[in-house]
């Protein structure tokens, strides 16, 4: 199962955003990687910013390269809005979702639950992190994990009332993926424009 398991905090001083989550490393070194991070940096290019905005979008989800084209070509087939429909597409996969529902404070620790067997879509195990969730479909923890202290942990004071496309039962450790979401309730800070535009050369 192809991932990204490099430098985390290298990667976030890149973009200057904390895209793994919270990291120390970024609050004490707020500039970019390398010998020069500090110094003056060279202005970027069209294409550069454009690469710049598809890596940012890779990494915060996820994603590899042919993975994220594939996507793109999807978002490219569906009607509606290109950039928005992609950003869409991501976010209905089910490690996305457990990150939002709060299982996870981490994509990557919610994609380590999914693939050891922890969630369940619609009571039955899917141990695919990209598994493309649909409205309507609930996402719970497995009945057996559910005192998992680390799952616990994050969920400890987790606001759920943030994300208006998910509706969390708290009863049945579960929540329901109610609708796509618009993208103005998607937090992320992506501007999926130029990532059409990059894609579009």
């Amino acid at each position: 199962m192809a991932r990204y398991i490099g430098p985390k905090s290298r990667i976030a001083r890149k973009f200057g955003e904390a895209i793994f989550g919270p990291d120390k490393v970024l609050a004490k070194k707020n500039y970019p990687p390398g010998q020069h991070g500090q110094g003056r940096r060279k202005k970027t290019s069209e294409y550069g910013i454009q690469l710049r905005e598809k890596q940012k979008a890779k990494y915060t989800y996820g994603v590899l390269e042919k993975q994220f084209r594939n996507m793109y070509e999807k978002a490219q087939r569906i009607k509606g809005v290109t950039g928005e429909v992609l950003l869409q597409l991501l976010e209905a996969r089910l490690d996305n979702l457990v990150f939002r529902l709060g299982f996870a404070p981490t994509r990557s620790g919610a994609r380590q639950l999914v693939s050891h067997k922890h969630i369940t879509v619609d009571g039955k195990v899917v141990n695919i992190a990209s598994y493309h969730t649909r409205p309507g479909q609930v996402i719970a923890v497995r009945e057996k994990d559910k005192s998992m202290e680390v799952i616990n942990a994050s969920l400890n004071g987790f606001n759920h009332s943030k994300y208006p496309w998910i509706e969390w039962n708290a009863a049945s450790m579960s929540g329901t993926f109610l609708h796509i979401p618009e993208r103005e309730d998607i937090p992320e800070n992506i501007k999926e424009q130029l990532i059409v535009e990059l894609y579009s050369k």
